[in-house]
């Protein structure tokens, strides 16, 4: 089955080396399909996901959330996710019409 969205995200890992704490940042993808959304740990069907949201900080990033019958994720992203957003409302329409 083929994404029909995608969308980068970071995820932050930070490591204490002696007095000097280093941090590592690691670009992982959301792929949404039409009948779930898959992180690199995690799969979330689309009957399960309530809703996503964007906080947006910085200049162009912000967390985008996802909300979901089993609780709340938030990804770090560095550009709007806005276009994966209105993918997942208007499949999360069709999916329910």
């Amino acid at each position: 089955m083929e994404w029909i969205a995608v969308q980068p995200y970071i995820k932050v890992h930070r490591k204490v080396d002696g007095t000097e704490q280093i941090r590592l940042e690691e670009e992982r993808h959301l792929y949404m399909y039409p009948d779930k959304i898959v992180s690199k740990y995690h799969e979330f069907l689309m009957k399960d996901v309530l809703d996503i949201t964007f906080k947006p900080y910085g200049e162009k990033g912000g967390l985008l959330y996802l909300h979901t019958t089993g609780g709340l994720y938030s990804f770090t992203v560095q550009n709007s996710p806005q276009s994966f957003i209105d993918t997942f409302k208007d499949r999360k329409n069709n999916f329910f019409n």
